[in-house]
């Protein structure tokens, strides 16, 4: 059974960092993309930086400089470094696994940037 958890969501002030992590179980993390979508009430989900098997990552325009993406095989895990968050940045944040698409989704983690 493949599982995702994602966990280190919260509330933060504007310029504020968050960790987040999602731990996997029941897949061949190493030759996985892993990667972490954002969805905002009101709002189409989006993708927010993604990782390669080979540890090469992506971002989207709106979190460039700002946030980092990094894996470890050895504890099949990722994590999502969040800085200088803003309030647009809040949001449900999911982790996704697969190959050359999402296949597995986790069930999110709560994100919330306000003063």
């Amino acid at each position: 059974q493949v599982q995702l958890v994602e966990s280190g969501g919260g509330l933060v002030q504007p310029g504020g960092a968050l960790r987040l992590s999602c731990a996997a179980s029941g897949i061949t993390f190493s030759i996985c993309r892993m990667a972490w979508y954002r969805q905002a009430p009101g709002k189409q989900r989006e993708l927010v930086a993604g990782i390669t098997s080979d540890g090469i990552p992506d971002y989207a325009d709106s979190v460039k400089d700002r946030f980092t993406i990094s894996r470890d095989n050895a504890k099949n895990t990722v994590y999502l470094q969040m800085n200088s968050l803003k309030p647009e940045d809040t949001a449900a944040y999911y982790c996704t696994a697969g190959i050359l698409k999402p296949n597995y989704w986790g069930r999110g983690t709560q994100v919330t940037v306000s003063s």
